[in-house]
């Protein structure tokens, strides 16, 4: 009767992020095997190694094949079968440099905010001026009051607090703290952008033969 093979089951991210030149199987997916010893062995089998001649480079990326991963896993365990249940490209991001001093994350953010407080007041203000609203106000103050309409009602007053209400719950975010365990408006688009960059990278090096594959 013939040996039941043990099954190795690895899942790949698209994308990970490492600080270490010499990538591991267990740094960029998820290994599960019923014997300890193979699982243990995969972890640890090395994947790449950045060379340390381009460690000027602050980021560099390699893109590589599930079926590449399998290759190098039955090279060593011939016995084994491998499944993966993860994506089929996916991309390795080394980082080289340190992470930034905290005074200039906070620098960084201060500009944030700048930019992002004045470019939203000059949308809100041009938008108020292309659809007239100051002229509404005016008008629908006169029909319902029966007089003028003052410089500052309570019209404008709701207005604005109504306009910081709805930014509020539509960015669903209130300092540290979300609104509702959903993600924010913000995050599902970064999520979106990312797998875009990720796809863009997958086919561009495949086009150029980049990528770490199979021959």
């Amino acid at each position: 009767m013939k040996e039941k093979r043990e099954t190795v089951y690895v899942k790949a991210e698209r994308n990970s992020v490492c600080r270490n030149p010499q990538i591991k199987i267990q740094d960029v997916m998820s290994v599960q095997c019923a014997d300890p010893v193979i699982c243990a062995g995969v972890k640890n089998k090395t994947l790449y190694t950045f060379k340390k001649d381009e460690k000027h480079k602050k980021k560099r990326i390699e893109v590589f094949s599930i079926l590449k991963v399998i290759e190098m896993i039955q090279a060593d365990f011939p016995e084994v079968e491998v499944v993966s249940y993860g994506e089929q490209d996916f991309v390795v991001e080394y980082v080289a440099a340190p992470a930034a001093p905290k005074w200039l994350e906070w620098v960084k953010l201060a500009a944030i905010i700048v930019v992002i407080f004045l470019g939203s007041a000059f949308t809100i203000m041009a938008f108020n001026n292309d659809v007239s609203v100051g002229e509404v106000f005016d008008r629908f103050y006169g029909q319902v009051m029966g007089t003028k309409k003052g410089n500052v009602t309570e019209l404008e007053v709701f207005y604005c607090l109504g306009l910081a209400v709805g930014i509020l719950v539509f960015f669903n975010h209130i300092g540290k703290k979300k609104i509702t365990s959903d993600p924010t408006p913000i995050q599902v688009e970064m999520r979106k952008y990312e797998k875009d960059v990720d796809t863009a990278f997958i086919e561009n090096a495949g086009r150029k033969g980049h990528e770490h594959d199979v021959s």
